[in-house]
Formats: C-alpha cells, structure tokens, sequence
C-alpha cells in the first residue's frame, strides 16, 4: 500500500524500560540495529499497526505498555535503489513513518522475540536514550534523530543524566559515539544479570545477549528491512 509520492505508511516504536533507556533491537542474521518497526495494513490505523508490530516483533501486549507520545506527522525517508526489488523500482520510493513512544510497564521476561515464526531480531539490550546512529543502516539515520530529538521532551526524567549532558547527546546522535562506562565489565558476561542492568535484567525466549552493538560492525555488510 503506497500513497501518491510512493511512500509505504509505516510505524516504528521507541520503548522505554523504567530507567529511561531504548530497546535497540539486533536485526536477525544481520549487524545492524534499530527499533521495532513495520507496516501499516489496509484498514489499520497507525496505532492498531502499532500494537500489532508490537507484539510480532517484541511479544508485547497493550497490557505491558503506557503509550506516552507519538510524533505529530509523518518522518519519510528514501530508500537507494539497491535495496529496492527490481519489479518495484520506479513505484516505491520509501517509509513515512509515525513514530511512538511507549513506556513498559510489565517485565523485561515478557518480552519474546520468538512470539511469531517470522522473527526480526536475533538479540536486543537496552541501551540509553540517544543512540549510536553509525549502527542504524544509512538512509534511516536522518528520521531517527528527527524522531528521538521530537519526542525526548516526553521521556519520564527517571534518570539525572539524562538532563545533565545536553552537550553530549547532539554529539552523541551525529557522531555515533558511545558510552564507555556501558562496556566495562562485558568481559566478564556478568552485566546481564548484575552491574549497570540491575538484577532483574533477564533475556527473553530465544534471544542472546550482545552489550555493545558496535563491536560487531566489522563482521560483514549491514542489511535492513525496508
């Protein structure tokens, strides 16, 4: 389903956990990362497509979330020709996308990247709010700061630091960088269970655990649906 300019509508989903910090989802077989996302279908509104790609690619029920903001209108990006099915080059152009920003209330085992038999991601963690934008496929960098920067206004300020370093989060968005104080300890393999994610961290059913995206990003091309 396109519209006149040949932009398929779309949702993509920011999802909160109760220290302010983003699911960041590993796309499955690939090594890039980004948030869950998928199309709207005919006869839906943004926000029944949001639910239902909220369940299809997280295990997530309108029980388990708060819906907290939503962009006003539509963020588009194109997609390159290369990534484009032949027969539908000349027709298709892009996303536009409404962006929602959720907050979790149930727990991080109700998460299930396995809740359908077509998963997205193979790995997930959660990762602070303004994220490193070099692991999100190229084209789609430019509606992701658009988005984070619209909503991060509507982000409860559980934690200080998120107000104490605006000089570092525009920084942090254009330039990819990341946080050392995240990776410390990953070594070990204890951080999944102790240390910065708290003891309840747990991972869902068929999920693995990978706590710095970017150390991956040598290991072959990086791929996306589009």
């Amino acid at each position: 389903m396109l519209d006149r300019d040949g932009f398929r509508p779309n949702v993509s989903i920011i999802l909160l956990n109760q220290r302010s910090q983003v699911f960041w989802g590993k796309r499955i077989r690939t090594h890039s990362w980004q948030f869950p996302q998928g199309g709207i279908d005919r006869g839906e509104n943004p926000e029944q497509a949001m639910f239902r790609e909220l369940h299809e690619e997280v295990g997530l029920f309108p029980r388990h979330v708060h819906v907290l903001a939503r962009t006003r209108d539509w963020l588009r990006y194109e997609v390159p020709d290369r990534f484009i099915r032949r027969d539908a080059r000349g027709h298709y152009k892009g996303q536009k996308q409404i962006w929602f920003l959720l907050q979790l209330v149930g727990h991080d085992w109700d998460l299930n990247l396995r809740a359908t038999d077509h998963p997205e991601f193979d790995a997930w963690r959660w990762n602070d709010y303004w994220v490193p934008l070099d692991v999100v496929v190229e084209f789609k960098r430019g509606v992701y700061e658009m988005a984070l920067t619209e909503l991060a206004r509507f982000v409860p300020r559980f934690d200080a630091r998120f107000e104490s370093r605006p000089d570092h989060r525009n920084r942090y968005l254009r330039g990819g960088l990341h946080q050392r104080d995240q990776v410390s300890g990953h070594a070990a393999g204890s951080e999944c269970h102790t240390g910065r994610f708290g003891p309840s961290f747990e991972l869902p059913p068929g999920a693995t655990f990978e706590p710095d995206p970017q150390t991956s990003l040598g290991a072959g091309p990086k791929t996306t649906k589009t």
